[in-house]
Parts: structure tokens; C-alpha cells; sequence
């Protein structure tokens, strides 16, 4: 990977360039506040492991964290249990289906398999350590703190709108409880789940907190040790399986970097050891997968040469 500071900015700026305006894709329109967010909106971000910072477009727009805060939840629950209870409990393999889907829990005896679909991200919520309902939200919202290195916020009206629309996730969260894969209150880890999904971030945030697992777990920008370095092949390889909903595995066909993305149009995507890499853009694919924002950030990480496959010198 070139180090040259003046490229990454360059890349960034071309990514933004080609691709801010690609036609193609729809809002999510199943959450009333997703639908109502300006379509033309495009942001591009850089973070590198050492606390470099690069930018284009919209990046400082707050759009909804929504499904990429399944990674966070993970993380903080990887650090209470650790690695294995995680993958014993909840899982690490795709389900092959959507990411609300309920015939995958009947297909796995009400087993999530990943913690990066909704059924998975309710169980592991259920998995942070908590006496209260708030104290376990309190915890969740402090970790996508420390990982932005900024106070991150929840937005009450992508609250309102997810919380008087989500009686399928609540559905899911009861099948989770009857099959013993739930470890707190069903209705609670729904609740806190929902408003894990409510927060706003910006595309220099999630480039941020995707910096953090590139580091190692250290904020590349407060310089606080976050998470457990041990712990971080353990969150990239979930991202790896099952980031990017459906279409996963095309994305590290690809571009071959572990990322995840959310309907709230953000992609976020980690090279080990080096940087992150986060795009925003509302119109999504079919799977929910932001159009522009796979662009900008595949483009980048091209140019970069950044792949996990990739063997080097080749």
C-alpha cells in the first residue's frame, strides 16, 4: 500500500469524484425517517492506523448507524465472554438468507448462527453484561463512544420510527427466548437492540471506528486501547462471513476486506494493520447494500492495493 499522504487524498477525492452521483438504488423505505433522507447525499472517509484523516463529500453528515452497530455490540460483547462463549452461544457462520429472516432460525434449531444478522444481534445483545436493561444500553452507546472518539448520540426520532416498526425483530427475539438462545429479557434486548441502531454517526466516525480494529483496538485519534487486541481477527472474520448481507460473499470476492454495512447507507470497510475505509451514501441495492457507497470505498481500496488475498508481490 502506498503511505504517500497526497495519494490516499487524491483517491479519496477521484472515489468521491466518480461515484457520488452513480445512478441506481432506493432509500430504505420500511423505516419512515431512512426514506426521508436527501437521496443525493455522498461522503467518503479515511482513517489510517496511525490517526491520518482524509475526506470528500458529505462526510460529515449524521446519517442512522442502523446494522452497522452490530459490529460494536459484538465487540463489547466479545470482551465480557470472550471469543469462544460468543461463537459457542451465537455463532459465525452466514445463514444464506436475509438479515430478518425467520426460516433461518427454524432451519438451525432457533441458533442465530451470526451475530451480524438481526436474530444474532438481539442474542448478543442479550450477552452484554448488565443488571438493567439502561446499564446494558449505557455500556453498548459507551462503546460506539470510545470507538468514534466522540460523543455519539441517539436520535430519538430514528428511535420513534424503528421502535413503532419493529414487530418482526420482536417476533424474532420471542423465538430467540423459547429456544434458549436469548440470556436476558426478549423484550429488552429488542429494545436496546432498536435503539443500538438509532444512533448518528457520520462517515468520518464509522472511518474512525473501523480504524480502531485496523489498530488493534486502539483509537487511532484518542489513542485509548478500546478493545482487546486478541480479539480483533475474531470481529473482522464475522464481518468477513456475513457483513454485507446476501451479497458477502461477492464483496470479499471483490474487494477482499472484511466490511459491513447498514440501511442507513453507510459501508464501512477494515484492512488490518493499516486503515479503514467509510462511505454514506442513502440509495441502497436489493440486499440493502449502499450503491455509491460501494463504489467509492471499492475504488479506494483498489487503488490502494488493499486485499487480505492478495498475495504480495504478485
Amino acid at each position: 500500500m502506498t503511505t504517500d499522504t497526497q495519494s490516499i487524498a487524491a483517491l479519496v477525492s477521484e472515489a468521491h469524484s466518480l461515484f457520488a452521483a452513480t445512478p441506481g438504488g432506493a432509500n430504505a423505505s420500511y423505516i419512515p425517517y431512512l426514506a426521508s433522507v436527501p437521496s443525493t447525499l455522498a461522503g467518503l472517509a479515511v482513517v489510517t492506523a496511525d490517526g491520518q484523516v482524509f475526506e470528500a463529500g458529505d462526510s460529515k453528515y449524521a446519517f442512522a448507524i442502523e446494522s452497522i452497530s452490530k459490529v460494536f455490540s459484538l465487540a463489547l460483547a466479545m470482551e465480557d465472554i470472550g471469543p469462544d462463549a460468543l461463537r459457542q452461544k451465537v455463532g459465525a457462520d452466514p445463514t444464506g438468507m436475509p438479515f430478518n429472516s425467520v426460516m433461518a432460525l427454524e432451519l438451525h434449531d432457533d441458533k442465530p448462527l451470526s451475530p451480524l444478522v438481526n436474530a444474532g444481534a438481539m442474542s448478543t445483545v442479550s450477552l452484554v453484561k448488565a443488571s438493567t436493561a439502561e446499564e446494558r444500553w449505557a455500556r453498548i452507546l459507551g462503546m460506539q463512544r470510545d470507538l468514534a472518539g466522540r460523543q455519539i448520540e441517539l436520535s430519538d426520532e430514528v428511535n420513534q420510527s424503528e421502535q413503532t416498526t419493529n414487530f418482526h425483530n420482536r417476533a424474532i427475539a420471542w423465538l430467540l427466548y423459547s429456544a434458549g438462545t436469548m440470556y436476558s429479557d426478549a423484550m429488552q434486548a429488542c429494545d436496546v437492540y432498536t435503539r443500538q441502531c438509532s444512533t448518528l454517526i457520520t462517515a468520518l466516525d464509522l472511518a474512525t471506528m473501523g480504524a480502531t480494529l485496523a489498530s488493534g483496538g486502539i483509537n487511532p485519534i484518542t489513542k485509548k486501547r478500546v478493545l482487546t487486541a486478541a480479539n480483533i481477527p475474531h470481529i473482522l472474520a464475522e464481518m468477513t462471513m456475513e457483513g454485507l448481507y446476501d451479497s458477502s460473499g461477492d464483496w470479499a470476492y471483490t474487494v477482499g476486506l472484511p466490511g459491513k454495512s447498514g440501511v442507513g447507507g453507510g459501508i464501512l470497510a477494515v484492512m488490518p494493520g493499516q486503515l479503514a475505509i467509510a462511505g454514506f451514501s442513502p440509495p441502497l441495492d436489493p440486499v440493502g447494500n449502499s450503491v455509491r457507497g460501494q463504489r467509492m470505498v471499492a475504488h479506494v481500496a483498489k487503488a490502494l492495493g488493499l486485499n487480505l488475498y492478495r498475495v504480495p508481490g504478485a
